[in-house]
């Protein structure tokens, strides 16, 4: 019978979901369940799943379960997928990604540590350059890449590797018993279907995988309660950007950044220590009303390498008292914040020298949220981790990029070949013997994750969930009591500077 993708579900059957399954009268063929690393789900091989009082279809039964398709997800299914799981990916868009494609989050930012790049963060520039897109300016050591193209980039490491990705799929809710977590429930464009795992992977940047099972969280700034401020970043096209450049970099001797066209990036942020030297030309558009002080705090805008003439715009920051984790406040925040958008793209095509022919040619899938909910795991990194400088035995991945807490905080870099490094207890939690958490919202207090937020730390951190989840279940160890350090190290994507010390 003809199958949709690989997973165990025919076509017919999975076409009937759309009129069945909120009736609950959905019959599947059986899908038989993998062997659980502790005890198995009751239920396992029938092809429906008692929730909220109705019965909803099975859509499929893998080793492992990948909800979000940002970077840090994308790079988990990917490596487990490469180490022998069968892996499928959940995202609720239409690309992987996540801010980097969907949220118009780019370049990558450098971590600012020595050999950072783990395999899979270093594999992903080495592909850029195969696609004609040479990722270092020579100068800024950020990763200029294109979303298209990454985004592109992404299917073919998945497909490669044998990752099933299941696009415009919701995460819902999970089913828990005990301290497992037996599936989770999504809703796909036929309706609701659950998905049966051995080990989910938590990689929404939410963790609302995580929260659904029961796991502690935080969220906000443990003093305030409030979230780093969120933006909605947007494409402008039609600039001249070598005026621009003649402007900025000649004409004004602003020296922050030292690349040049393709690559260059003008920036102005009151908040900030830093002195730009287009804060006057902000503050001139808060004189004359055209631009509120709001709109004139933050602003910054990237080259996009393979997109003549266009630019990112790392802007506007929304004001805090918009929240990441409130529902309401977070859809007042989209219009709020497209206002905003639409303001300062106006005043720079009227007044700043390279945009006067420029015009907003994309606005981003999703609101940039820096921070929102954070678990609490076996291990909890602080900021004092930072500033110490800490090893862990466990250690995934390295970082060094300064404590960027928008509002809050903003701390000085460690010295030059300084790093602190992440556990792998910060991916785990007491609570779920078969969750691994990714990302953004790993166990870390507010200060701390300001710091380990960027992209290529999180693409870091999905790869050694992959590789852990992957070799747990091959050697029936539950994910939250694998030991990082037993890994062989030459199949791990780390291995700590403490141990090497030892």
């Amino acid at each position: 019978m003809e199958k949709m993708f690989s997973i165990p579900i025919s076509r017919r059957d999975f076409m009937k979901m759309t009129g069945l399954a909120a009736a609950g009268v959905l019959a599947v063929n059986t899908v038989g369940m993998p062997e659980t690393v502790l005890a198995a789900p009751a239920g396992g091989g029938h092809g429906t799943i008692k929730y909220a009082g109705k019965e909803i279809p099975v859509l499929c039964s893998v080793d492992v379960c990948v909800a979000g398709g940002g970077p840090s997800g994308t790079a988990a299914a990917v490596m487990a997928a490469r180490n022998g799981a069968k892996t499928l990916l959940i995202e609720r868009g239409v690309a992987l990604g996540g801010l980097a494609v969907l949220g118009c989050v780019y370049p990558f930012m450098d971590t600012h540590a020595p050999d950072s790049d783990t395999p899979y963060v270093a594999e992903v520039k080495k592909r850029l350059r195969k696609h004609g897109i040479e990722p270092f300016d020579g100068v800024t050591q950020q990763t200029w890449h294109n979303p298209e193209t990454l985004a592109l980039i992404y299917d073919e490491m998945c497909e490669e590797a044998g990752v099933e990705i299941l696009y415009q799929t919701v995460l819902v809710d999970t089913v828990r018993s005990g301290h497992v977590i037996e599936a989770c429930i999504v809703q796909t464009i036929a309706g609701l279907a659950a998905i049966r795992a051995r080990t989910f992977i938590d990689s929404t940047g939410d963790a609302f995988l995580s929260r659904a099972a029961g796991v502690p969280f935080e969220r906000g700034y443990e003093k305030t309660g409030n979230n780093q401020p969120l933006s909605f970043r947007f494409e402008m096209g039609g600039i001249d950007i070598d005026r621009l450049y003649q402007h900025v970099a000649v004409e004004l001797q602003e020296d922050w950044c030292k690349s040049k066209p393709p690559y260059f990036e003008i920036a102005e942020a009151m908040h900030r220590k830093q002195r730009y030297k287009l804060e006057e030309f902000m503050a001139k558009g808060v004189e004359s009303g055209e631009i509120t002080q709001e709109e004139a705090e933050y602003m910054q805008a990237y080259t996009i390498i393979g997109k003549n003439g266009v630019m990112s715009m790392n802007c506007p920051e929304i004001p805090v008292k918009f929240s990441a984790t409130d529902p309401v406040s977070y859809s007042k925040a989209v219009t709020y914040g497209r206002k905003m958008m639409h303001h300062i793209a106006d005043y720079l095509i009227r007044h700043l020298p390279g945009f006067e022919k420029a015009f907003i040619s994309r606005e981003a899938a999703m609101l940039g949220a820096r921070e929102s909910w954070r678990i609490r795991g076996r291990h909890y990194l602080v900021e004092d981790d930072y500033h110490d400088q800490s090893r862990f035995s466990d250690a995934v991945c390295r970082t060094a990029w300064f404590i960027d807490a928008h509002g809050e905080k903003v701390s000085e870099k460690l010295p030059k070949g300084g790093f602190y490094e992440i556990p792998y207890g910060s991916l785990v939690t007491k609570e779920i013997e078969n969750l691994i958490v990714t990302g953004r919202c790993i166990s870390a207090s507010f200060i701390l994750q300001a710091s380990m937020r960027i992209q290529p730390t999180c693409m870091s951190i999905g790869e050694a969930a992959g590789i852990a989840a992957a070799w747990g279940l091959s050697h029936r160890i539950a994910a939250n009591e694998i030991k990082w350090d037993a890994i062989p190290a030459a199949k791990r994507s780390y291995v700590s500077a403490a141990k090497v010390k030892a």
